[in-house]
C-alpha cells in the first residue's frame, strides 16, 4: 500500500481526460498498439519536440525573478519612468557561460553573461551584459568568427586552445578582456558573488531633452565582486557538480537568502564624448572612475525561483533593442549590431512570436501590427495596416524622445574607429595586470595562462601569445613563456588535440 497524494485527473493537451498514465491501447493485453491511441501519440510526438535549439553563445545558464527599485534621484539624467525616485518593477535575470553547450559544466573558465529584463509600464527594458566591463572585440563583423574560435573544430568536434589563441593573438583588441578572463573573474565562485556590467555605452535623455552617455554597473551585495574559484577547484567541481552555479542560486533563493545588486552608473556628458581621450564607445575599453565616478541608482533583488525552467528561463529572450523612453543605444558598433542580432536569434530559436511567451511579454498594453506566424497566441483585429481611418493604433511621438539619436556624417566606409590620443589595445590591459591585480592575483593569472597555453597550442601561435602578453606587461609575458617552456620541456603539443575541461570563451 502506498501513501499517494491524490491530484487532479490527467488530461490531454486539449483538456480531455486520460484513461491511463501507464498502459497503451492494444489489441488484447499482448497484442499490438493501435493507431487510435491518441494520447500515446501525443505524448511521443511532444517528447520528440520538447527540446528547442539551444542558444548559440550563452547556452548554459539559469536565472530567477525579482524586483528593481530606484533608491536615488537620477531624474536629471533620464526621464525613464523606472529611474525616477521610488519607482520599482518586476525583473527576470539570467546568468550564463558563453562558449559551452547547454550541458557543459558551470565552472569552465569563461565570461559570465549577466542579463536583466525589467517589466516597466512603458514596455520592457533589457540589458545584456557580462561579469566583466569590456569585451573581446569592438566590431560586429568579427563576432561570428570569435564565437566559432571558442566553440568546436570542424574535424574532431573538440574545443581547441590553439584556435582560441590563434584568434586572440591576431586580434590585439582582445587583450583587455583576455586579461580579465585569465584572472580570477574567469571563474566566479558563485553568480551571487559576481558583478554585472552593461559593458556597452548607452544613452540617456531627460525631460528637458538633455542627453548623456551611461555605463551600467551592478555591484553584488554579497561581497566585493572578486570571489573566485581556482582552476583546480573549478576542474574538480566540473566533475563533482556540473550544475554548481545553477544549484547555488536556486538553493539560496529557496532558503530565503535573496541575492541583491546595487546599480551604479557612470555618466558622461554628451559633449565630452566628442573629445575624450579614448573612444567612449569602444567596447574593449573602460572609462576611468577618476574621470567619471560611480553614482548610486537603485537595488536589484532576486526573490523567486522559476517553477518551470523551460518556459521561464530557457525561453527567456533578452535583447538590447528593447529600449524604453529615456534610454537609448549609442554609436557603439557592437551594441548597434546586437540591436538586430539578439532579436533575430530569438526568432530563429523560439519562433517569430517569441514575445508572446509569458516570460517575454510586456506588462504594459501592446498595440502592434505584427500579424500571424508560427506560435501566435494573441488575437489580432482589423485594421491590420497603417495608416488607416478605422481607429487602429498610430504612432504618437513625444517631445525629447531621441535618446538613441546623434549626429553623424561621412562617406560609407569599412574602417576601424578613428584613433584618439590614448586609444591602443594594450594600456588598459596592462593597468589591470600591474595596478589592479595584487601579487597573488598576478601569480594565479600566470599559472592560468601557462596551463591554457600548454594544452594543445602550436609553436607558431605560442610565439605570438608570448609577444601578446609582453605587450600587456613585459614581466608577466616573460614569466608566461618561461612557465610554458618549462612545462613543455621545450616542445609544443600538436594543435587540435586540446582537452575540453578548462576552456575559455
Amino acid at each position: 500500500m502506498t501513501d499517494k497524494k491524490p491530484g487532479p485527473a490527467t488530461t490531454t493537451d486539449a483538456g480531455i481526460r486520460v484513461q491511463s498514465d501507464e498502459h497503451s491501447l492494444t489489441v488484447g493485453p499482448d497484442g499490438p498498439i493501435v493507431l487510435n491511441d491518441h494520447y500515446l501519440l501525443e505524448q511521443m510526438a511532444n517528447f520528440n519536440r520538447e527540446r528547442i535549439p539551444e542558444r548559440q553563445p550563452h547556452a548554459k545558464g539559469s536565472g530567477a525573478f525579482g524586483t528593481f527599485e530606484t533608491t536615488q534621484d537620477v531624474s536629471k539624467y533620464t526621464k525613464a519612468k523606472i529611474f525616477q525616485p521610488g519607482a520599482s518593477c518586476d525583473v527576470v535575470m539570467r546568468f550564463s557561460t558563453v562558449a559551452g553547450e547547454r550541458g557543459s559544466p558551470d565552472t569552465w573558465r569563461d565570461p559570465r553573461g549577466f542579463s536583466v529584463k525589467m517589466y516597466i509600464e512603458d514596455g520592457n527594458f533589457d540589458m545584456v551584459g557580462n561579469n566583466t566591463p569590456v569585451f573581446f572585440i569592438r566590431d560586429p563583423m568579427k563576432f561570428q568568427h570569435f564565437i566559432r574560435s571558442q566553440k568546436r573544430r570542424a574535424d574532431n568536434n573538440l574545443r581547441d586552445h590553439d584556435m582560441q589563441w590563434d584568434f586572440w593573438t591576431l586580434s590585439p583588441e582582445s587583450a583587455h578582456q583576455v586579461a580579465y578572463l585569465m584572472g580570477d573573474r574567469g571563474i566566479p565562485r558563485t553568480w551571487r558573488e559576481m558583478n554585472g556590467y552593461s559593458s556597452h555605452t548607452y544613452s540617456l535623455i531627460n525631460a528637458e531633452g538633455e542627453k548623456f552617455w551611461v555605463k551600467f554597473h551592478f555591484h553584488t551585495d554579497q561581497g566585493d565582486g572578486n570571489a573566485y574559484l581556482s582552476q583546480d577547484e573549478a576542474d574538480k567541481m566540473a566533475g563533482m557538480d556540473g550544475d554548481y552555479h545553477r544549484r547555488d542560486l536556486f538553493n539560496a533563493i529557496a532558503d530565503g537568502d535573496f541575492p541583491s545588486w546595487t546599480l551604479k552608473w557612470q555618466i558622461m556628458p554628451f559633449e565630452d564624448a566628442k573629445t575624450y581621450r579614448i573612444n567612449p564607445f569602444d567596447l574593449t575599453k573602460v572609462w576611468p572612475h577618476a574621470d567619471y565616478p560611480l553614482i548610486e541608482v537603485g537595488k536589484l533583488t532576486l526573490n523567486r525561483n522559476p517553477t518551470d525552467f523551460h518556459t521561464e528561463i530557457e525561453q527567456a529572450a533578452f535583447e538590447p533593442n528593447n529600449m524604453v523612453p529615456g534610454i537609448g543605444l549609442s554609436p557603439d558598433k557592437m551594441l548597434l549590431a546586437r540591436g538586430f542580432s539578439y532579436a533575430d536569434a530569438h526568432r530563429a530559436r523560439l519562433g517569430v512570436n517569441y514575445k508572446q511567451i509569458p516570460v517575454n511579454s510586456a506588462k504594459s498594453p501592446v498595440h502592434s501590427y505584427s500579424k500571424d506566424g508560427a506560435g501566435r497566441t494573441e488575437k489580432v483585429a482589423d485594421p491590420v495596416y497603417a495608416p488607416n481611418s478605422y481607429g487602429g493604433p498610430s504612432a504618437q511621438p513625444e517631445p525629447h524622445d531621441e535618446a538613441g539619436h546623434w549626429h553623424s556624417d561621412g562617406d560609407m566606409v569599412r574602417q576601424a574607429y578613428t584613433l584618439r590620443e590614448d586609444d591602443d589595445d594594450w594600456t588598459q590591459a596592462g593597468i589591470l595586470v600591474r595596478d589592479v591585480m595584487d601579487d597573488a592575483a598576478r601569480e594565479r593569472l600566470v599559472g592560468n595562462v601557462v596551463g591554457h597555453l600548454t594544452d594543445g597550442v602550436s609553436e607558431k601561435v605560442l610565439v605570438r601569445a608570448f609577444e601578446y602578453w609582453r605587450n600587456i606587461d613585459s614581466d608577466v609575458g616573460d614569466r608566461i613563456e618561461a612557465g610554458v617552456r618549462e612545462k613543455l620541456g621545450g616542445k609544443s603539443d600538436a594543435p587540435g588535440m586540446a582537452s575540453a575541461k578548462s576552456i575559455s570563451g
